[in-house]
């Protein structure tokens, strides 16, 4: 019951903390996301030290250069700083590589690829979030915040996590992927895509109408196209494949480490990569998903 109570405390502060940095202002959304992309990274190259042999990532360098590459995308993307602020991201980049010649370490191959990995599979996802949430009125053509779309990838995570969980747990009976997550079946994936494609639904008539929500109209401008509710309806279906495929993912590197958990951070819930895994694979496939849109006109 202890473990239940601290369980349901943390992750009522988790989702406060989201919500209201991600709706409250941009400047707050990247201060959070600053901060989970350094918690993160610092996460990832601390396991990656402890419980691969012969590897050791710098692991302070690594999650400096993360934290400035997401600032970096969060001020390209507001139009406050030009594409030349990602050269000292790359030149760390090329420090990372160039500095395995004289360390001498047992395995520098692995280095250098774990070292790639965490700017690859933590970095670069959380800076997309800027994508989503930064862009261009059409009419006025000035850079404005919009709040909707990062929240709504978030929202459709939890939606289909706990859809998941319930339909799963009641109807559970053919194993989604054993050999890297035995505790997933292909009923409560489904089960909880149906739950998402109920909130897609939802948050398209809100952000349609004159709804508090629909304050956020030309959020659905994003990109030069107006999310239509079939839209909202595949960018939920895009969040729940690819955050179920960033959870086994996540599950599969803790499996090839041998843990459990991948930290302590979060009472009851484990780590942040274990809060953010999904998120990891739905943040770039729902801007990939937006700019396809685009594309096709």
């Amino acid at each position: 019951m202890n473990n239940f109570i601290i369980r349901t405390i943390t992750g009522i502060l988790f989702v406060a903390i989201m919500v209201t940095g991600i709706c409250l202002r941009g400047d707050a959304m990247i201060l959070l996301f600053a901060i989970i992309t350094g918690l993160s990274l610092w996460e990832f190259c601390g396991l990656v030290n402890e419980h691969v042999a012969d590897t050791t990532v710098n692991r302070f360098i690594a999650t400096a250069a993360g934290v400035y590459l997401f600032l970096a995308m969060a001020g390209y993307c507001t139009g406050i700083v030009p594409p030349s602020a990602f050269v000292p991201y790359l030149l760390t980049i090329i420090y990372l590589f160039i500095s395995e010649l004289y360390l001498k370490q047992k395995n520098p191959i692995q280095d250098w690829a774990y070292t790639m990995l965490s700017q690859m599979y933590v970095a670069l996802p959380f800076s997309m979030i800027n994508v989503l949430s930064f862009q261009t009125d059409p009419q006025t053509g000035q850079i404005a915040y919009h709040w909707m779309l990062p929240m709504s990838v978030f929202v459709f995570l939890w939606v289909n996590d706990t859809g998941a969980y319930c339909t799963g747990s009641l109807l559970g009976r053919h194993k989604l992927f054993p050999r890297v997550s035995p505790g997933k079946s292909w009923e409560g994936s489904i089960g909880g895509g149906i739950f998402v494609l109920i909130a897609a639904a939802i948050i398209s008539q809100f952000a349609t109408t004159g709804s508090p929500l629909g304050s956020a109209s030309q959020e659905l401008s994003t990109l030069n196209s107006q999310l239509s509710t079939l839209k909202w309806l595949g960018l939920g279906l895009v969040v729940v494949f690819f955050g179920t495929w960033g959870d086994l993912v996540e599950s599969l590197f803790k499996r090839t480490l041998g843990i459990k958990d991948s930290g302590n951070i979060l009472p009851g819930h484990g780590g942040m990569l274990d809060r953010f895994d999904s998120s990891l694979m739905a943040i770039p496939a729902a801007v990939i998903y937006l700019y396809t849109l685009q594309f096709l006109g």
